[in-house]
């Protein structure tokens, strides 16, 4: 009962977010500027205001980033090699149908569920995720779509992609707090007061944001294929990244921390990319909407086992 308490009312903001488009109470269009909100202020305030506070030792776990980062890693390569193998598909189809198993909501979903379930721990753990996802999956990602390009224009993107990189807001937030934290500074009490009330902003903006840009149009089609990428998604990656876990024997929380992260929907950033690129862009939105809509029975029952 605690921990459908805890999650099912974050879910709830979703359902409510899409009950408000649905409806037509609420545009549809106001989607991206609260999502823009989210990402660009009030989820760097609040990486800022944790990290800050933490010591360079607490923020370097690198089993964390092993079992996590390992884990997506894993199932994203194994993926791709199936799609290209057993089924012939090119690398740009393999790698956007990859990203839609692997590439995973941290900042909009595991975030809040972290946050409440741990606290700051968990805010710390879901900021390290999302700064794996961005600085690593996500060019990793780009690098393959790339692949059949050779023209200017893939270069002009190439440098677009370090400039995306070394502006994301969470990465720089990150890089200002561990400096913050190094120097060994206290944040003033008016700004820390700021941070904190940007911060919890990030909840109620973020999952209903998600609720309302949620179609489900697209589970019309290709339904076998699409329930394959969601079991994938919310059942095998986040058994993966138990597994590793285990091995690498992280404590109880960051092993909750890594299973969450990697049991949440697929990220919209992979949705991005398949409109960016034009490859499979129905597929990945339909995984999309499976995975929100199914995550909340899914991310119980892991949290239950755990």
């Amino acid at each position: 009962m605690h921990l459908a308490g805890t999650i099912l009312p974050i879910f709830a903001i979703i359902l409510a977010g899409w009950l408000a488009g649905v409806c037509g109470y609420v545009s549809r269009d106001l989607a991206a500027p609260l999502m823009r909100f989210a990402y660009y202020v009030a989820m760097p305030a609040l990486v800022f205001l944790t990290i800050a506070d933490e010591t360079l030792h607490s923020l370097l776990d690198w089993r964390f980033v092993a079992a996590f980062g390992g884990g997506s890693m894993l199932c994203f390569a194994a993926v791709m090699l199936f799609e290209r193998i057993a089924r012939g598909a090119s690398v740009r189809t393999s790698a956007i149908l990859a990203a839609a198993v692997s590439m995973t909501n941290t900042g909009f979903v595991a975030l809040p569920i972290l946050k409440a379930l741990f606290g700051q721990p968990g805010v710390l753990a879901a900021a390290i995720a999302t700064i794996f996802v961005g600085a690593i999956l996500f060019p990793v990602l780009v690098v393959l779509l790339e692949t059949d390009r050779s023209d200017a224009a893939g270069n002009l993107r190439g440098a677009a992609l370090i400039r995306q990189i070394a502006t994301n807001p969470v990465i720089l937030a990150t890089v200002c707090a561990v400096i913050w934290s190094m120097i060994g500074a206290t944040l003033p009490g008016p700004v820390a007061s700021l941070l904190a009330i940007l911060g919890e902003a990030l909840t109620p903006c973020a999952l209903f944001s998600v609720g309302l840009d949620l179609t489900l149009r697209e589970l019309r089609e290709r339904l076998g294929l699409y329930a394959l990428l969601t079991a994938l998604k919310l059942a095998i990656v986040p058994l993966v990244v138990y597994v590793l876990c285990r091995a690498a024997q992280l404590d109880h929380m960051a092993t909750v921390a890594a299973v969450v992260c990697a049991a949440v929907p697929t990220a919209k950033s992979a949705y991005v990319l398949a409109v960016e690129y034009d490859v499979e862009k129905a597929v990945v939105s339909g995984v999309i909407s499976m995975t929100t809509l199914f995550s909340v029975v899914t991310l119980l029952a892991w949290l239950h086992i755990l």
